[in-house]
């Protein structure tokens, strides 16, 4: 994305129908730019998205578009990206924080993060026309940087089950096997499948985690509760 960073949007951010002022009178400016530019992104492409093309997405004019991003375009495609990742992780937050064992976190985080790159737009667009502007942000050091964000973000909620160290090593390796199956799709495995994730998580992932409490079948780490020594999965059978 040139000096934009890569962006994870919400489907209603790409409803292809304009925004106009009077169809939205207390939506925030900034807001309907950004999702403006998402749908001209999902639609052209960024190399083609201009500034006019955003502001008549957002029903507004150009001059209130600098005025809200006085950097011009490099700036908008910046608050895409900071804007849709925070929508990103906050909805996958909330599913994470309903998940109430270790297993169903990870599959949870790997599905719901899957499906939505997946289901992406804009970034299925960018991936079929403009590659370069991508990839680079998935290899190397923006690699590191992006397995280290996914470690950071998913620490407390694997935390709940496994010491800090554990959860973030965790987290990374997940994210490697994601991104991994994303890049090469294997035959027979969907990634974005709560099921066929579960079988991967089960057979890569929990195998190689740490913990006093296993047993002979999946390993699934439950909240401790004072009623509760040993948790059961979703079928009833003890952890």
């Amino acid at each position: 994305m040139g000096s934009a960073r890569l962006a994870l949007v919400r489907p209603d951010a790409l409803d292809p129908r304009p925004r106009r002022d009077a169809a939205a009178p207390s939506a925030p400016q900034r807001v309907r730019i950004v999702d403006g530019a998402l749908r001209c992104i999902a639609r052209q492409g960024i190399a083609k998205t201009t500034l006019d093309d955003v502001a008549q997405e957002a029903g507004c004019s150009r001059a209130t578009v600098y005025r809200v991003f006085p950097g011009g375009k490099e700036n908008v495609l910046a608050a895409v990206f900071d804007t849709e990742l925070a929508r990103f992780y906050s909805a996958l937050a909330v599913r994470l924080g309903d998940a109430d064992n270790l297993e169903d976190v990870l599959v949870e985080a790997v599905a719901t993060g899957a499906g939505t790159i997946a289901s992406h737009p804009a970034l299925t667009y960018l991936l079929a026309h403009e590659p370069g502007l991508v990839l680079p942000h998935l290899t190397f050091a923006h690699m590191d940087q992006l397995l280290a964000d996914v470690g950071g973000f998913m620490a407390p909620f694997l935390g709940r089950f496994l010491d800090h160290d554990e959860a973030v090593r965790v987290a990374q390796f997940t994210a490697r096997i994601a991104l991994s199956y994303l890049s090469c799709p294997a035959e027979g495995t969907d990634i974005t499948d709560h099921d066929d994730v579960r079988r991967l998580v089960r057979r890569f992932v929990l195998p190689g985690i740490t913990s006093a409490a296993q047993d002979t079948g999946p390993v699934v780490h439950r909240r401790p509760t004072p009623a509760v020594r040993a948790g059961t999965n979703r079928k009833g059978e003890a952890s």
